[in-house]
């Protein structure tokens, strides 16, 4: 961690704190009282937009810890957020046992399938492993479409989450419940990536063969980053189900699963930071095509074919992110870090 003049680790502790000064301290007080005070100035559709990109953050820092940390490469990422998904539908809807249980159930559920999936990652790598994991999705979504518990290709219906007496029905009080688990994951990864456990998975994903002969399990470490980044993908399919109310197979695609990918990458691989912006970014550029690019297209452009406008803006989506890794295939924490080095800026290091 890069340190103000006049700052000096002392301690192992020191230099493992997050917050070291009272800039660190000030600004993050300030970014929860804006973050928890949102549904005092956004309506209810920005609300929902901000609650799917806590959600999608959440399962984003899961394959940030998998890809980016442990450098196990994974493309099925929308298949273990289903699962995630339909095990907290069947808990909560079919046998009515508590959200919390529900929310812990999936978790568990996703990281041990992940496991499952995660044992080819012993022998294979690369893109052999980016193979194994595009089957495990499609093998998730044909187990779900066919096994009448989770309702098959009709879906099955989620009910609100509730803690005791109170009920998360409104956009507002869904906030509440998805930021604060968000922010929960989100200290959670940032710490665990500074723990023996993360600089093992730094040692893994940089040389495996070194890794192994400095005495790290192979097996054992990257079976974890499989459990623990599904894990969160689960935590995150559980959300998304109690927020959109019923579930279907069609909202897991592959596409999904490499929009993920492209988050991380975007954002910067290996960094706390990265996922954050990565999905900020993702998230409200497919807002912006929908909601401002594609009605400007269809009323402007006319003389085209019906419905043709709207497969452009797939195509823009497609072209910006494309522009993006050209100009900065570091990722957006890369840029941040080069932005305060030269306007000297010292907020927070990532």
């Amino acid at each position: 961690m890069s340190l103000p003049c006049g700052t000096r680790n002392y301690t192992y502790a020191d230099d493992m704190a997050i917050m070291r000064t009272r800039t660190h301290q000030v600004l993050f007080i300030v970014f929860l009282v804006l973050l928890f005070t949102a549904p005092y100035y956004l309506g209810n559709y920005w609300l929902g937009v901000v609650n799917l990109i806590g959600i999608t953050l959440i399962a984003a820092l899961g394959l940030n810890l998998l890809m980016g940390y442990c450098g196990q490469l994974s493309i099925g990422h929308a298949g273990f957020i289903a699962v995630g998904a339909y095990t907290t539908a069947v808990l909560t809807g079919r046998f009515e046992l508590p959200f919390l249980v529900g929310l812990l159930g999936a978790g568990l559920m996703a990281g041990l399938v992940g496991l499952i999936f995660g044992l080819p990652s012993i022998r294979v790598k690369g893109f052999y492993l980016a193979i194994t994991t595009i089957a495990a999705q499609i093998i998730i979504i044909w187990v779900i479409n066919h096994w009448s518990l989770t309702g098959g290709f009709v879906g099955i219906k989620v009910p609100y989450a509730s803690i005791g007496g109170l009920v998360f029905r409104s956009e507002s009080s869904q906030f509440y419940l998805i930021m604060t688990i968000a922010a929960l994951c989100t200290f959670c990864a940032k710490n665990l990536a500074r723990t023996r456990v993360g600089r093992a998975f730094i040692a893994v994903r940089d040389n495996d063969l070194a890794a192994e002969v400095m005495g790290i399990n192979l097996l054992y470490y990257k079976l974890l980053a499989f459990f623990i980044g599904c894990f969160l993908a689960g935590i995150a399919g559980a959300l998304l189900a109690h927020w959109i109310g019923y579930m279907q197979t069609e909202q897991f695609s592959l596409t999904e699963s490499i929009l993920y990918v492209g988050m991380i990458i975007i954002g910067g691989l290996g960094t706390t930071l990265g996922p954050i912006l990565g999905v900020v970014f993702i998230r409200l550029l497919q807002q912006v095509l929908a909601t401002q690019i594609v009605p400007f297209l269809e009323e402007t452009m006319t003389f085209l074919p019906s419905g043709f406008a709207t497969g452009i803006g797939p195509m823009i989506f497609g072209l910006a992110i494309i522009l993006f890794l050209i100009i900065e295939p570091r990722g957006m924490a890369h840029r941040w870090n080069l932005f305060k080095s030269a306007y000297h800026l010292w907020p927070f290091s990532y």
